[in-house]
């Protein structure tokens, strides 16, 4: 993992100072809260419908057990007892009082963490594959790139007041388990035909009111180059981009606007200009960073443990939960632990404090020291050994943290909603709620296979509803909660924007619907294929006539 140097521990201090004197001069009236906005949220500090809300950098999604044991302090001391992982690898904490995020701040910045630019018109946490370093058939470990765009981005002067928000994302694999082409800019390593190493450049995805997948505006690009082609591309478009219309104001519209090919060039003129330019890092810099991520001190060992099969063979609870939580590692006797934050009935990516810290302890033992939050609202400890995995799962499932569920229908993204949000039309974490519990009463999950349910409480997607295989939409229509349902999406590697299938739903039909369209799904399969690919095949209208055949 990367360890701060004096560069990033002093910076991190100051601003935390900083925003203790301007924390003081809100609270004694100094500052209205018109005055105060910009700053709060130049510090990840919202103010949501009920309380203020501060969302906390995981920068790639990777954390230590002793980050995470801050985390369930924080959360038992200023907060109610529990945090809530985001769809940005970032956890928030809901309920904090004013008058203590400055202290919050300080606890933070003892265990090298902040909440810098996780709000505001800026670069924002830069998020990855949550399988980093551990996953078989990556090319390199995306967290080394991750960390130097981390460290070129943060305070950059040129590019703290973009147009609108900024967003990357990093991955080195062919599965795409960071939604790259989904960001204002996806970055895909891989190699070329003379076995190079470099970049795949995807610019102008975004969900939201407009959505968009991205544009490979650039097949490859040679790593030595990365921060000055960002470079080029964030000043075209903080040259280009809108700034007079608030939703207008991303580079997905501005690319659509210019049209991929043309925006490319203007890139490729931009970064012509400040190539052989001092922006790139020095390749010992480069080496310097990469050490930070050198692999942990692996054991030889056997493919398969003759203790782990005698457990999976007697214990079938065990057996489904390493069938469907764990993936395979790039090392033998190695194992990806998943952990899921959906437990029936529960809310996505909520865990509390004591969970927090039985995690920690668990990576801590089992896991070498690492954690990881993903951008599906999970966790997962990337190293775990295959004779460990059965008392692995005994310790979560004595938490409340072994529901084997990952990629199944329960496994449902959900914005916070109305219950928190002040932008948001309805409630997304009830209807996620009530799926759950409707199919853990149903059975068959497994059965079912992958499918992902996303669902968001208004038009700004936080819960990625255009990109679900079964995406909800919440809708106002005069002061009712409608749900809008779109088939088809998908935010990984085949990348698609889910089609609306028809008029909204009530709260009480949408759920039943959710029900309908997986019943016609496995009568309408073939071979076992996913959700997805029936959709695909099958095209709207099958779907459409079984949703609202009812009706």
């Amino acid at each position: 993992m990367y360890r701060y140097d004096e560069f990033d521990a002093t910076m991190v201090a100051e601003r935390a100072a900083q925003f203790r004197g301007q924390v003081a001069r809100r609270l004694s009236g100094e500052l209205t809260e018109d005055e105060f906005k910009p700053l709060r949220l130049m510090n990840g500090l919202y103010l949501q419908l009920h309380a203020y809300m501060l969302r906390v950098a995981v920068p790639y999604g990777t954390l230590s057990s002793r980050q995470m044991r801050k985390l369930a302090h924080i959360a038992r001391t200023y907060d109610k007892g529990y945090g809530h992982f985001t769809t940005r690898q970032n956890i928030q904490f809901n309920w904090p009082a004013l008058v203590d995020v400055p202290d919050i701040l300080d606890e933070l910045a003892s265990v090298e963490m902040h909440a810098i630019q996780t709000s505001g018109n800026c670069i924002r946490n830069v998020t990855s594959d949550q399988y980093a370093g551990a996953a078989a058939g990556e090319v390199e470990d995306p967290r080394i790139w991750s960390e130097v765009i981390r460290q070129w981005s943060t305070f950059h002067p040129e590019f703290s007041f973009l147009p609108r928000k900024f967003k990357i994302a990093v991955t080195a694999s062919d599965t795409d388990r960071a939604a790259v082409k989904v960001h204002d800019i996806g970055l895909r390593i891989h190699k070329n035909a003379q076995g190079e190493i470099g970049f795949e450049v995807i610019v102008g995805g975004g969900l939201g009111r407009t959505p968009y997948i991205g544009h490979t505006i650039r097949n490859f690009l040679p790593k030595a180059h990365l921060l000055s082609y960002l470079e080029a591309i964030l000043r075209v478009y903080n040259l280009e981009g809108r700034r007079d219309n608030l939703y207008k104001a991303r580079i997905k519209i501005l690319l659509n606007v210019e049209g991929a090919e043309k925006f490319a060039t203007m890139v490729e003129k931009e970064w012509a200009a400040i190539r052989d330019s001092d922006v790139d890092l020095p390749a010992e810099e480069i080496a310097r960073i990469r050490d930070y991520f050198a692999l942990p001190d692996f054991e030889d060992l056997s493919a398969t443990d003759d203790a782990f099969e005698k457990a999976r063979t007697k214990d079938k609870d065990f057996a489904r939960w390493v069938r469907i939580n764990t993936a395979a590692h790039k090392r033998s006797g190695y194992s990806i632990v998943n952990i899921s934050l959906k437990p029936v009935s529960g809310i996505p990516g909520d865990i509390s404090d004591t969970q927090m810290e039985a995690v920690a302890g668990i990576a801590e033992q089992y896991s070498f020291d690492e954690i990881r939050a993903t951008h599906e609202q999970n966790l997962v400890l990337p190293h775990v050994r295959q004779d460990d995995l059965y008392a692995v799962w005994k310790a979560l499932d004595a938490h409340g943290l072994a529901t084997a569920n990952i990629g199944l229908v329960s496994d449902i993204i959900a914005c916070p909603g109305l219950d928190y949000c002040a932008l948001a039309n309805t409630r997304s974490i009830p209807i996620a709620q009530r799926i759950s519990e409707r199919f853990a009463a149903l059975g068959g999950e497994e059965e079912i296979g992958e499918l992902k349910i996303k669902i968001s409480g208004c038009i700004n997607a936080c819960g990625h509803h255009h990109v679900g295989h079964i995406g909800i939409l919440g809708v106002d229509k005069k002061g009712e909660e409608f749900y809008q349902i779109t088939l088809g999406g998908s935010g990984a590697e085949d990348a698609s924007i889910g089609e609306i299938v028809g008029r909204g739903l009530s709260s009480g039909d949408v759920v039943d619907a959710v029900e309908q369209l997986v019943q016609f799904y496995l009568k309408t399969r073939q071979n076992k294929e996913r959700f997805l690919d029936t959709y695909r095949r099958l095209g709207a209208e099958p779907f459409k006539e079984a949703l609202y055949a009812a009706a």
